[in-house]
Formats: structure tokens, C-alpha cells, sequence
């Protein structure tokens, strides 16, 4: 698979080749090398996948009321670092 092939390669996409991939290792029926092959691409489609969530969650904003009751728009990060400070008062 080409770099520039796997740049492309839209999360669902990967997501569905990476189910292909598991199913042929399940199957039993591939040599030593071809299961070595097939996991290494694996590891390289749940490696696009990590990198494709991590992308979108940092443009994710989510809309959440201030204690004022006003609406802000926060990032997820910024949202689940008050969730955790909440948790810990």
C-alpha cells in the first residue's frame, strides 16, 4: 500500500479493510507468511485509524453552558479536563 494511497484512505474505508484483514487471520487458512503480511497490514490500518480519530477529535468543538448559563464553545479537551476537576471537587 502506498503512503500516499494510505493519506487518502478514508476512515470508514480502513475500518473495513482492517474487518477483512481480521477475517482472513481468523480464517485459519493463510501460510505463516501470509499471516505475517496480513497482520503487518493491520497494524498499519489501526495505526490510519488511530491517526484519522485523533484528527477529528481535536476539531470537534462542542457547545457547553458556562456557569453563567451562557453558551461557549469548547474543545474536547478542554471540556473533558473540567470533567475530570469536577469529578475530583
Amino acid at each position: 500500500m502506498a503512503k500516499k494511497d494510505q493519506e487518502k484512505k478514508k476512515f470508514e474505508q480502513a475500518l473495513k479493510e482492517l474487518e477483512k484483514v481480521v477475517e482472513r487471520l481468523e480464517s485459519g487458512e493463510l501460510s505463516l507468511e501470509e499471516s505475517l503480511a496480513a497482520f503487518e497490514e493491520g497494524v498499519k490500518l489501526v495505526n490510519l485509524c488511530n491517526q484519522k480519530l485523533t484528527e477529528v477529535e481535536k476539531k470537534i468543538e462542542v457547545l457547553v453552558k458556562d456557569k453563567e448559563g451562557k453558551l461557549q464553545l469548547k474543545s474536547m479537551e478542554q471540556t473533558a479536563g473540567e470533567d475530570s476537576e469536577d469529578e475530583e471537587s
